[in-house]
């Protein structure tokens, strides 16, 4: 009986450590997560990242891994722009300035993700640090004065943008600063955009010349590690992006859409960019589930709001209107339909009426501590 005991035990430790080593070679499922953002009247809206490094510079990961991670996390398109003048690693990776485009963009093509070639010029204050991209020779940008890279980048029909302007190692007496370089830069035609968001860091003072200079605005990881490392994921913290509204989903329409400055930056749940661009992307993000309610007496009414966009909405009531007391904060929660509430005040007269509700959305800037100011419509009718 012991030894029928000893058998069967061990009969069962056996199935137990296979079914261990069942689950332990179980293959990795590669996804996608998608990341919705609605598409613009006449433009599709593309997920990008503007920088980003590789063992070809600074960063720690083969550039086949960016793409990967960019792929999984909803991307659609990326640069890699690996520094120029910084080869940390060239004990061990051969410094070739177009190896790390030319290994992304094979990989790129692989997984459909657009795989744009750049390269960071990497200089002290002024003029800072720059991203050119579209380029089609990085090595040519390897000279000693910063003038002649960019040049050397503009004569590829580059798009030029100024990197972390509020990074520590550029501030000067610890605040931003806007040089004449930049000016330079700028009034000839050689700067097109600026970082307002890098990484964790958002740069209200970029904001700001973004709107008054007519620049681009940009939000980019600059990740050097591998991307779960800076990112929760899993818990829905993600890396900055430049949203693009391009006429294609392409190269081409990619550059001619950055030139265009028709960009707007998603961080840290928050959307900054112009009206233009943020009052479509609100509009077509919500549906009112029911646009006509009925209020009877003082009971409450509630319309139901779904938001379809990947980031939650915060509203703030602008005024209350005629006849009516309106939630004063709400958040349309990603991916949800969330309930509003209404309630006629006072005696109002029996009837139906079209209804403005005005609210100011205050995670959607159009200027640094400007929120957007947007109205709900509904159709209500009165009974008593």
């Amino acid at each position: 009986m012991r030894h029928t005991k000893s058998a069967f035990l061990g009969a069962w430790i056996v199935v137990i450590l296979g079914a261990g080593d069942l689950v332990a070679r179980a293959p990795v499922t590669r996804a996608r997560v998608p990341l919705p953002f609605p598409d613009l009247p006449g433009y599709v809206t593309l997920r990008c990242d503007f920088h980003m490094h590789t063992v070809f510079s600074d960063g720690t990961v083969w550039p086949t891994v960016r793409v990967e991670e960019a792929w999984r996390e909803g991307l659609d398109a990326i640069a890699i722009t690996d520094h120029i003048e910084y080869q940390p690693h060239r004990a061990d990776v051969v410094t070739n300035h177009n190896r790390s485009f030319a290994l992304a963009a094979e990989a790129g093509r692989a997984l459909d993700l657009l795989v744009v070639q750049g390269a960071e010029i990497t200089r002290k204050m002024p003029p800072g640090h720059l991203n050119a991209l579209f380029l089609t020779n990085a090595t040519a940008l390897v000279t000693s004065e910063w003038r002649h890279a960019v040049q050397a980048a503009a004569a590829q029909g580059a798009f030029i943008f100024w990197n972390h302007p509020g990074w520590e190692e550029q501030l000067t007496n610890g605040r931003v600063r806007w040089y004449a370089e930049h000016t330079a830069l700028w009034k000839t035609g050689l700067l097109h955009g600026i970082e307002v968001v890098n990484g964790r860091s958002y740069y209200p003072a970029a904001h700001r010349w973004a709107l008054q200079r007519r620049l681009a605005m940009l939000g980019t990881s600059d990740i050097h590690g591998p991307i779960q490392l800076d990112y929760l994921l899993h818990q829905g913290d993600r890396r900055p992006l430049t949203l693009v509204f391009a006429r294609e989903r392409s190269i081409a329409a990619l550059k001619e859409a950055l030139l265009d400055r028709r960009t707007v930056v998603y961080a840290d749940s928050r959307l900054l960019g112009e009206e233009w661009f943020l009052k479509p992307i609100f509009q077509r993000s919500i549906r009112v589930l029911n646009p006509r309610v009925t209020l009877r007496g003082t009971r409450t009414a509630y319309v139901q709001i779904q938001n379809d966009c990947a980031v939650d909405f915060l509203l703030q009531r602008a005024a209350e209107p005629p006849d009516l007391t309106v939630t004063k904060e709400l958040t349309l929660a990603s991916g949800r339909v969330v309930l509003l509430e209404l309630k006629a005040r006072g005696k109002p007269e029996p009837g139906t009426r079209r209804i403005e509700l005005p609210f100011q959305v205050t995670n959607l800037l159009v200027a640094p501590s400007r929120p957007l100011n947007v109205m709900l419509e509904l159709e209500a009718t009165f009974s008593r």
